[in-house]
């Protein structure tokens, strides 16, 4: 009796133990889409006296972090991305004008002696608190001097606040004041300027009571004037950070209300709920007892994913949620293959039983599930190496999400099924009929391959119509690949387009892009300031009232372009991958034929969101890349059949082969399509603005990727066939039976 049943049952009760207690025990990391906050991206830049390279980035990290520290922000991130580029993510920072000024202000501090009034036309002057210019000596102390430096108050001296700041080297600070004392009360040379990048932020007189040439002992000072609490407070963080290495610029920002943040986990939930239910409901229809025992192993697929999510530590976001909801329909595609091989190998023996179908079912599926959870792998991977911010968050739960299909269907299904089809009839089980769909195509057996040339035609038709709607509406880019600002407001009251737009108007931006919904404003500009964005909101509240800010987002013209360039990269790199698998995996003629279909999906995608006017970002770009990989699963699963009809009746016309290999997959390419639609149809109804667009991109991805795997893939297959030498498959050599050691009773 062979064991690997019960290591298979001893695996699955182990992982999903692991994973209940992970769950449980360890919270999730919401990113600050969900959470709300302020999310910066910064970027360093070469100096005279110093090269933005990673060391260099490196240590403005550290006084960055030391920084946000400082400001009392509760558990800040920030992390180095790439050679030059610094996330910031501060949590509860709703106003991204006060995190700019304090985190990301370059802090060049100085302590000059005063040289007395500038004279006219002195270009070094710096002008003092009253507006005076003044001439200053060679800085005596800098920045990387100060030891400490701290907000303090004393009633004494009034309820403004001052500063106080310890040195590293007293001496310096001695002899500076010191020799400022030997001038007389009231000489601007008795004087000490404190410079702070490029600006005299205090010029305090030394008191009248030191002593020339003695200066003030102890190594500290206090910085007056006219603080109030936060002021101070904001210039001890500067001092005390420390000076940064290099000038950062400031190249993205986002922000996300709490409220905002809230709404979209409550209407993923809602999405997820409802496509997990419909899909439940739908497989235990078609497949009975295999398909309920399915819905079980999917959800433990759900409680692993998660598991394995908070585990590692990743952040979840927005388009995160949509990819860990939409691997859940994916998840279904392994379970209906193998449930579809299973019948078919029960049909063609049923004298064998449903326990030896089913076996043969997960043997015969299995070379099809891994060669798609390696393409859609491909795709992940690419989202993650390519893309940033959530989108890249998308990336790793989609590839979180397949490898846990994988154990799903192959582990916890097959350990929950195959006891049970020996114990149950073949009605009950699912397994022993048809289905309706293969019996309808069974019956009608249509000859699609025969008119190939209508259905590339027909592709070709699309094609155009894309490109048409590209040439005469053009793509709406959205402000990731063109730069600028987007900033979202709620109102109080219902809104009018022409309204919003006039008084984005009147507060300085009549070239903004104004939309209204309901109670719901959105403007797009240029990359316009903090400022600004207050301005409008200002207009915006005199106006209707009750205006709240809900989104932020700044996206610099350089980072706008490295994002447009690194898409067009993604999905070039994508087709490549794809076809390069293929080629090894199958033949040169099946990967070149899934590619053209590939570009007809994608040609069907743009198009529609060119023809409706949808906005095209980082969010597109993820669906685009989910649509590649779940298309090549598709083709995939047809060329891998096409291959072992081929290999066992090779003197058969290669048409009529790939005729039938289409027909064959039909079921399965029925079930998985509308296993994922149920999830997207979800997503497009609860999942709110924010995932509608997403779920509409993948809704016409995936039916125009099901229809190109039978009307694309396989006509051009056909065709690239006939300049192909290559001699068709061998026929799989059966395994030899292994050899027992021992007599091979079993007790």
């Amino acid at each position: 009796m062979s064991r690997a049943p019960i290591w298979r049952a001893a695996v699955a009760c182990a992982l999903v133990i692991a994973a209940f207690l992970l769950t449980f025990t360890v919270p999730p990391r919401l990113g600050l889409d969900l959470r709300g906050g302020t999310q910066l991206v910064f970027e360093a830049r070469d100096s005279a006296t110093a090269k933005a390279d990673a060391d260099a980035t490196d240590r403005a990290l550290d006084v960055l972090r030391r920084r946000a520290d400082a400001l009392g922000v509760t558990d800040p991130t920030l992390v180095r991305s790439g050679e030059r580029r610094i996330i910031v993510e501060l949590p509860g920072v709703l106003d991204p004008r006060k995190a700019v000024d304090t985190i990301g202000k370059t802090a060049q501090l100085s302590f000059h002696p005063v040289l007395g009034p500038a004279e006219q036309g002195d270009t070094k002057a710096l002008r003092d608190e009253s507006g005076a210019p003044l001439s200053l000596g060679p800085a005596a102390i800098s920045g990387d001097g100060v030891t400490d430096a701290s907000e303090r108050s004393d009633p004494q001296y009034g309820p403004s606040w001052f500063v106080t700041v310890g040195f590293r080297d007293g001496a310096a600070w001695q002899r500076l004041t010191g020799t400022a004392a030997c001038e007389a009360v009231g000489d601007p040379k008795r004087r000490v300027a404190i410079v702070l990048d490029g600006e005299i932020i205090s010029s305090p007189q030394v008191d009248q009571g030191v002593p020339c040439k003695t200066g003030i002992p102890g190594g500290s000072t206090s910085i007056t004037g006219s603080f109030t609490h936060e002021e101070a407070r904001d210039l001890a963080v500067l001092i005390k950070g420390g000076a940064l290495p290099v000038p950062l610029t400031l190249v993205e920002q986002r922000t996300v209300g709490p409220t905002l943040g809230a709404a979209a986990i409550e209407a993923s939930a809602q999405a997820g709920i409802a496509g997990v239910l419909l899909t439940a409901v739908f497989i235990v229809a078609v497949y009975r007892l295999s398909g309920l025992l399915a819905t079980i192993a999917l959800a433990a697929y759900g409680l692993i994913s998660y598991a394995a999510l908070v585990a590692l530590g990743a952040t979840l976001t927005l388009p995160g949620l949509a990819g860990f909801v939409l691997a859940i329909g994916m998840a279904v595609d392994a379970n209906v293959l193998v449930f579809e091989r299973a019948r078919e190998e029960y049909a063609r023996a049923p004298q064998r039983g449903l326990r030896a179908a089913l076996q043969r079912g997960f043997g015969n599926a299995w070379s099809a599930v891994a060669d798609s959870a390696v393409t859609t792998l491909l795709a992940a991977g690419l989202l993650f190496w390519l893309a940033s911010g959530p989108v890249r968050g998308f990336g790793v739960t989609l590839a979180i999400g397949v490898l846990a299909s994988l154990v799903s269907a192959m582990v916890i299904t097959r350990a929950l099924a195959q006891p049970v089809a020996g114990r149950v009839g073949p009605r009950l089980s699912g397994l022993g009929g048809a289905g309706r769909v293969r019996e309808w195509v069974t019956r009608r057996d249509p000859a699609l391959m025969a008119r190939r040339k209508v259905w590339l035609a027909g592709a070709a038709v699309l094609v155009a119509a894309a490109v048409a709607g590209l040439w005469t509406q053009g793509l709406n880019l959205g402000v990731e690949f063109t730069g600028g600002r987007i900033v979202e407001f709620a109102t109080g009251r219902t809104v009018s387009a022409e309204a919003a737009k006039q008084a984005v108007t009147e507060a300085g931006h009549p070239s903004a892009v104004v939309q209204a919904s309901g109670d719901a404003v959105s403007v797009r500009t240029g990359p316009i300031s903090g400022a600004e964005v207050v301005a409008v909101e200002q207009a915006l509240d005199a106006r209707f009232g009750d205006v709240t800010k809900q989104r932020d987002e700044l996206i610099g013209p350089s980072l706008g372009e490295e994002l447009r360039r690194n898409a067009l990269i993604a999905l070039l790199v994508a087709l490549s991958a794809q076809l390069v698998y293929l080629a090894v995996r199958f033949r040169w003629t099946f990967g070149a034929a899934t590619v053209l279909a590939l570009v007809v999906d994608v040609a069907a995608v743009v198009g529609a969101f060119a023809w409706l006017g949808k906005p095209v970002d980082g969010v597109f770009l993820a669906s685009m890349l989910t649509i590649i990989g779940y298309s090549i699963n598709d083709k995939v699963v047809v060329f891998d059949r096409v291959r072992e009809m081929w290999a066992a009746r090779r003197g058969e016309p290669f048409e009529r082969i790939v005729n039938s290999a289409i027909l064959q997959t039909v079921p399965r390419t029925v079930n998985t399509g509308l296993g994922a639609l149920f999830i997207l149809a979800a997503l497009a109804v609860f999942g709110g603005d924010s995932l509608h667009d997403f779920a509409l991109a993948l809704i016409i991805g995936i039916l125009a990727g099901t229809a190109s795997s039978a009307f694309v893939a396989g006509p051009a297959a056909i065709g690239l066939e006939r300049l192909n030498r290559r001699p068709p498959p061998e026929p799989a050599k059966p395994k030899a039976p292994r050899r027992r050691e021992g007599s091979g009773a079993v007790v």
